[in-house]
């Protein structure tokens, strides 16, 4: 029975060790992702909020 237990010890280390990488991976991204959307929130408030002015001078290049 011992030897069973230290044959499949080893795998089952090594799957755990996975199993925690790949959820910190994940969770991260998903983090990642939703502050992501939370910056494009506010971006898009702010342009909302405050339009662009158009420019006090003209371009001498554009009135060629």
């Amino acid at each position: 029975m011992l030897e069973y237990v230290a044959v499949l010890l080893p795998s089952i280390g090594v799957g755990a060790v996975f199993y925690f990488v790949m959820r910190s991976i994940f969770n991260a991204d998903r983090a990642e992702r939703e502050a992501m959307s939370q910056a494009e929130e506010r971006r898009a408030q702010a342009q909302q909020e405050a339009p662009v002015a158009a420019p006090d001078h003209e371009d001498p290049a554009e009135s060629r």
